[in-house]
């Protein structure tokens, strides 16, 4: 009789369990749809950098409940994307030139971490992978094909990272790039810095391919990812004033 009783309350149990997955699910498949429309509206530059968001407006046009939209905006706020500001809404936040050095300066750490502490799995074959990729990058940039090169430059960096076996390492360098170039995404080049990029990727697979990890991670950190020695094209790309400079030049 015990075994009886005792099926009916697992069986209901476990059909209980099912439709709470289930609608768990739903609401996240909800989220993070709402999530990808809003960083879209971000990257195209429909949500523009300073703007307010109306949030009872975007609900209604999306036609769902505040609760999802406002799971989407914490997440944006985690990511650096949006400002959540108590009795004022929530604030498309502008990208400054000190966010972009602490950006460089934690892709640069993670990503030379990387490959000194991978070496043993990055070898000629990722060396090859990088070296095609970078060459591909060089093509985008003649044809003026910048979403290639963009989606390429990512792969490139990406052929090292993915021998990480640290998801937070690979997440938190994904979420620092997207904040970099999706605020909103310029579609457009700076040839000699693009150029000087792939000059720099080259150096980094040659030293790579000759097993010199320590070498490829130190020029990884103190050239490619300097802010100070990428300082210049930083200004002229995000079109930002530079107030060491202004303070330099308006001295006696």
């Amino acid at each position: 009789m015990e075994a009886v009783a005792h099926t009916p309350s697992a069986t209901l149990f476990d059909r209980r369990n099912t439709v709470e997955r289930r609608e768990l699910l739903r609401l996240k498949s909800l989220r993070e749809q709402v999530y990808e429309h809003l960083h879209r509206a971000i990257n195209s530059g429909d949500l523009e950098p300073g703007s307010f968001i109306d949030q009872r407006m975007l609900a209604a046009e999306l036609g769902i409940s505040r609760q999802p939209l406002r799971d989407a905006l914490i997440q944006l706020e985690l990511e650096g994307f949006v400002t959540v500001l108590p009795r004022r809404g929530v604030k498309v936040r502008k990208l400054e030139l000190d966010d972009i050095r602490h950006l460089y300066q934690v892709i640069g750490a993670l990503e030379s971490y990387v490959l000194t502490h991978a070496a043993a799995r990055v070898c000629e074959d990722e060396a090859h992978d990088m070296r095609e990729l970078n060459a591909s990058m060089v093509e985008a940039i003649e044809t003026g094909d910048f979403d290639t090169y963009y989606d390429l430059n990512l792969a490139f960096h990406d052929v090292f990272l993915r021998t990480s076996d640290n998801p937070l390492l690979r997440r938190t360098v994904r979420i620092c790039k997207q904040r970099l170039y999706d605020f909103p995404r310029e579609r457009r080049f700076h040839r000699e810095w693009e150029l000087t990029s792939t000059a720099e990727h080259a150096h980094i697979v040659e030293l790579i391919a000759r097993s010199h990890h320590g070498e490829a991670a130190d020029y990884l950190r103190d050239v490619h990812w300097s802010f100070e020695v990428q300082r210049p094209y930083i200004r002229a790309y995000y079109h930002m004033d530079d107030p060491e400079e202004r303070a330099i030049a308006s001295a006696p």
